[in-house]
């Protein structure tokens, strides 16, 4: 078998490596074994952040939406039951982003929608039997 030179990608490796590891602390900036195991374990957690960030801003929109909605006297979860029962015969599209930006950017509109809803909920929970709120 021949001979297989492999300075170049060995070497082009360890840079690529180490261009990864840019503004890490001490050694693991330009060692390269350090910065290897730095690097991957960054990899790791950008990979986990990333679904994490998607969970954080899904909170932080229902937490918005919840304070927003007990101004007027409602709870979140019958402003979400009321909004599905809304759009179902609608069929408007709002989710949860668009509704957490529209009580902080447009309370008036915010305001409405939620007043639509407080009159579709009574009508529901009548056709279901409740007898109070």
């Amino acid at each position: 078998m021949t001979r297989v030179k492999r300075g170049v990608t060995g070497r082009a490796r360890h840079k690529k490596i180490i261009k990864m590891a840019k503004g890490y602390r001490g050694r693991s900036k330009s060692c390269f074994r350090i910065a290897l195991q730095r690097v991957e374990k960054a990899l790791q957690y950008m990979y986990r952040d990333r679904r994490c960030k998607k969970r954080d801003f899904r909170s932080l929109w229902i937490q918005r939406i919840n304070a927003a909605v007990r101004r007027h006297g409602i709870v979140y979860s019958d402003f979400i039951h009321g909004l599905g029962l809304l759009q179902k015969d609608e069929g408007d599209v709002l989710n949860r982003k668009i509704l957490a930006d529209m009580a902080i950017q447009a309370p008036e509109s915010f305001s409405a929608l939620v007043e639509r809803v407080k009159q579709v909920i009574p009508e529901y929970r009548c056709v279901q039997g409740w007898t109070s709120l």
